[in-house]
């Protein structure tokens, strides 16, 4: 699974860095103060966790695949779509109320890292 997560990760990772950039370059001018820096939380965490991916299929490189390594990955990816995104569409589109999905992110950043955590936890058994 190492190559399955690394790979997400890493092209996740391209995607983070490509929207830094445009939020960098392309929309500093374009909207508003608080906008960019929700798009900039955004990018924060996307790379954060685009990295952490690539964590996961160390993880499960060393300990073996398991089903709780793999529903973290599942929910870190969520949580990239769901916070980052919400925070990236929200951003350009000046639709505040997408602000509501955001949280959805947090809590599936939340429960990806205590699945790996439960994961690492019963296999160092």
């Amino acid at each position: 699974m190492l190559r399955t997560y690394a790979s997400w990760g890493a092209v996740l990772m391209l995607l983070a860095v490509a929207l830094g950039a445009f939020g960098a370059h392309g929309l500093k001018t374009k909207i508003d103060a608080d906008l960019l820096a929700a798009y900039e939380t955004g990018v924060h965490y996307h790379i954060a966790h685009a990295l952490g991916l690539i964590l996961i299929g160390l993880v499960a490189d060393k300990l073996g695949e398991s089903k709780l390594v793999r529903l973290s990955a599942a929910f870190i990816v969520a949580g990239i779509v769901l916070f980052s995104g919400s925070l990236y569409v929200m951003a350009v589109t000046d639709i505040r109320m997408l602000g509501i999905v955001t949280p959805f992110g947090g809590v599936s950043f939340l429960a990806g890292w205590a699945l790996l955590a439960a994961g690492v936890r019963k296999r160092g058994r």
